[in-house]
């Protein structure tokens, strides 16, 4: 049972850490690959990408991928295991990064609205 002000868990924002390292010199390849990435990332709608960069290590960096709710997360995992264009994508992401990326998944639990 739901309580009071408690989001369903299906309607909760799922959002994604990619934890990768890019050295600084590498950063604007990255960003420019982004620029052409995001609106194939974004386009099923209900997704928004965000990148941040360590303060204390400018080469950590952390993607984060924002998911409206779990169906838009689950239907985008489906994207990302059989979408061919996702897959390119995906390999050139990963040739950018010194090392695999560490994925973290969370699910927003405060609704301050309510």
């Amino acid at each position: 049972m739901t309580k009071r002000n408690e989001t369903p868990q299906e309607d909760r924002n799922r959002i994604l850490h990619l934890r990768i390292q890019v050295a600084e010199a590498e950063q604007p390849r990255l960003l420019d690959f982004l620029r052409e990435a995001l609106p194939f990332y974004e386009a099923p709608g209900g997704i928004r990408i965000r990148l941040l960069r360590s303060c204390d290590d400018p080469s950590r960096l952390i993607e984060v991928v924002e998911y409206q709710d779990r169906e838009v997360h689950d239907r985008d995992q489906v994207r990302v295991e059989t979408d061919p264009q996702m897959k390119s994508f995906l390999d050139r992401w990963r040739a950018l990064l010194q090392g695999p990326p560490e994925v973290e998944t969370y699910e927003e639990i405060t609704d301050w609205s309510q």
